[in-house]
């Protein structure tokens, strides 16, 4: 078989930063000639970011220490020119593809003088067309990038947001400015002398009575021009974890371009989360063949079988969300995290770093994550590791709230532009049986009069936005649940003072204690009604030898805001609560470090166990946050950015795996 794609990633790659449009003006992507850039030519790994590559070549300081993050910002001032040099050997094909599953953000690609194509989405992957006529004997391909837009953080009008690039970049309470610029996914060139497959569509299903499942696949057919031969076959074959073929189905197909095809009656054995049972995984192999056998194109998925079912808390409204979920035969008390990537330039991020985290949830009894909003779509990888560990995955759209303004847009243009986001997501993501649900975004909210511009009450099917995600998610994904944001229901969040009342379906916070720990948190807590806590969490210092090493030339002390070290996350410095419980401020970074996570251990673990003993009163609770993205003094994580548990993740650990489940 022909291999239609190469690895363009395996090339060396240069990088140069322009003024921006000073690339044009030289002309010499146009025109050939000589072209000075401002910074560089450097080396640059693909995937990869701008920073890390100004890092290595000791252009900036590494952002993660001290405040070097703020000596970084010009370089979303400047244009970023990727290049590599493609020799003509690797064009076997009459025409090809330059596929990029991940380039963020915006700007331009270049194939000698030609520009191809511009692209603007850190959401969706890009491909963009090369006829023969464009080779040469050395082929210079250029990705340029244009500048980030200015502002899309964490306070502002998500009904203003019209830029599709991670919004988390541009500060948030747990994460300094850092604007990444990259090549953050694979990027191939595919030849197109020879038909191949794209996979539209892999859903399994399973039940858990009858002990077996299906398998529906749905794939486009990419032929070139001059084959005269449309007759294929293609072929479906499931294969488990012992190398034994549990079934396959071939289905020929005359000059068309999309094909359907199915497994059914298949005895097989069903997945469960982490605790509750086995993950037996499956292989699919999809090919496609001439009407003489010779093969084609050839793809692999990792696929599992499971049945969700959503059934009401005990003592739930009638009109509420249920929110007890059960995985075949056995209902599951949820019990995550919130995910968030490991770093703004997570293109520089080995997977055995993300493996590293998802391992230590794993040993924490953890069951799901909840891929956060204001983030991205995650990778093959994570949802495949995931789906070895028994790790279940809440995937949100890129929203999330602005705390001046959280309504989502309600022009048409936005709306399109997220529809072909979440088509996206489910088209690459929807095959594992690790994904169990989607959100539209994080806190999308109005105020309680149902207006925009408020808080208080999470926006529902009846926005424009929603109303027609709801339609792209049951035609393409019907068997997961869609919900338009998270939280859901007729609050935000729980008050004390309105418990039984029916109103706290899934709710966010708290993420403090506001005051010493006593008895009024545990009171909370015993009394809650609420249905589903997706969000909640209490800050913890980090360790102070980890908090020293990532501030050389700061001091830890003394703890307060205009300490920048403990400043730039503001909202998780407790030095005043401190004092109302010792009666004096911190002497010693030291001492404010041992009693901060001691508090934050305390407070998860009387949030998680009461929270556990009302089960199945209530469906399960997800910890804000998971880890931590950059090296904050204090923040709301369990594990910090070098992946150390804090005495808190024991806390956990000790609730969630319990007695009474399965290792």
């Amino acid at each position: 078989m022909n291999t239609p794609r190469f690895d363009l990633s395996t090339l060396p790659w240069k990088l140069s930063g322009t003024m921006p449009y000073a690339w044009r003006n030289a002309v010499s992507i146009e025109l050939g000639l000589k072209f000075e850039p401002e910074i560089g030519p450097i080396p640059v790994k693909v995937p990869g970011s701008v920073q890390q590559a100004l890092i290595d070549a000791e252009i900036v300081s590494d952002w993660h220490y001290d405040l070097n993050s703020r000596a970084l910002e010009w370089v979303e001032h400047r244009h970023w020119i990727y290049e590599c040099v493609i020799s003509n050997e690797f064009f076997t094909a009459n025409d090809s593809t330059i596929y990029c599953s991940g380039l963020d953000y915006a700007g331009w690609i270049y194939f000698n003088s030609t520009l191809i194509g511009s692209f603007s989405n850190s959401f969706i992957p890009h491909s963009f067309e090369i006829n023969k006529s464009m080779i040469e004997e050395n082929n210079s391909l250029r990705i340029i990038f244009k500048e980030p837009p200015r502002w899309l953080g964490q306070l502002g009008y998500t009904s203003e947001i019209r830029d599709w690039k991670p919004r988390f970049y541009y500060t948030w309470d747990w994460t300094a400015r850092v604007v990444q610029t990259a090549i953050s996914g694979s990027i191939f060139l595919i030849h197109k002398d020879i038909p191949s497959l794209e996979v539209t569509k892999l859903h399994t299903t399973f039940c858990h009575l009858s002990q077996k499942g299906t398998i529906d696949l749905h794939c486009k057919i990419q032929h070139p021009e001059q084959v005269l031969d449309c007759i294929y076959q293609v072929e479906l074959s499931l294969i488990d974890s012992e190398n034994t073929i549990v079934a396959k189905h071939k289905e020929e197909c005359c000059n068309c371009s999309e094909v359907s095809l199915s497994l059914n009656d298949l005895e097989i054995k069903g997945w469960y989360p982490n605790l509750y049972g086995e993950q037996p995984r499956y292989k699919t192999i999809i090919t496609l063949s001439s009407s003489e056998g010779d093969l084609y194109s050839q793809i692999e998925r990792m696929v599992g079988f499971k049945e969700i079912t959503w059934l009401p808390c005990t003592g739930a409204p009638s009109n509420a969300t249920n929110w007890i979920c059960q995985v075949n035969d056995k209902k599951v008390f949820l019990q995550g995290i919130n995910w968030t990537p490991i770093s703004p330039t997570f293109s520089d991020v080995p997977f055995s770093e993300v493996k590293k985290r998802l391992l230590l949830y794993k040993e924490m009894g953890v069951n799901l994550l909840r891929v956060w909003g204001g983030a991205v779509l995650e990778s093959e990888d994570f949802y495949n590791e995931c789906t070895r560990l028994g790790l279940m995955v809440w995937q949100e759209l890129p929203l999330s709230s602005s705390g001046i303004d959280n309504w989502p847009p309600e022009e048409q243009d936005v709306i399109d532009g997220i529809v072909t986001i979440a088509k996206s997501y489910i088209e690459l993501r929807s095959h594992h049986v690790s994904l169990l649900m989607y959100s539209g975004g994080n806190e999308l909210q109005g105020g309680l009069d149902g207006k925009k511009g408020g808080i208080g009450k999470p926006i529902d099917f009846t926005h424009p936005m929603m109303k027609e995600l709801k339609v792209v998610f049951e035609n393409l994904d019907p068997n997961r649940r869609f919900i338009p944001t998270s939280p859901f229901g007729p609050r935000f969040s729980a008050d004390q003072a309105d418990y039984n009342k029916d109103l706290h379906w899934s709710v966010h916070g708290p993420w403090n204690v506001d005051t010493v720990l006593d008895q009024r948190w545990t009171d909370y807590w015993q009394h809650d009604d609420s249905l589903f806590r997706a969000e909640t969490g209490c800050p913890g210092a980090m360790d102070l030898q980890v908090l020293k090493k990532y501030v050389p030339s700061m001091s830890t002390y003394p703890v307060e805001q205009s300490n920048p070290v403990w400043g730039r996350t503001s909202w998780w410095i407790e030095a005043h609560i401190f004092e109302q419980e010792k009666g004096h401020l911190p002497t010693t970074t030291e001492e404010y470090v041992a009693w901060s996570q001691e508090r934050q251990s305390k407070a998860l673990e009387i949030s998680a166990k009461t929270t556990k003993n009302r089960f199945p009163s209530i469906g399960g609770i997800v910890i804000w946050m998971g880890h931590d993205s950059f090296p904050c003094a204090a923040n709301t994580s369990i594990i910090d950015v070098d992946g150390n548990p804090k005495p808190a993740f024991y806390a956990l650990k000790e609730i969630f795996r319990g007695k009474g489940q399965e290792d």
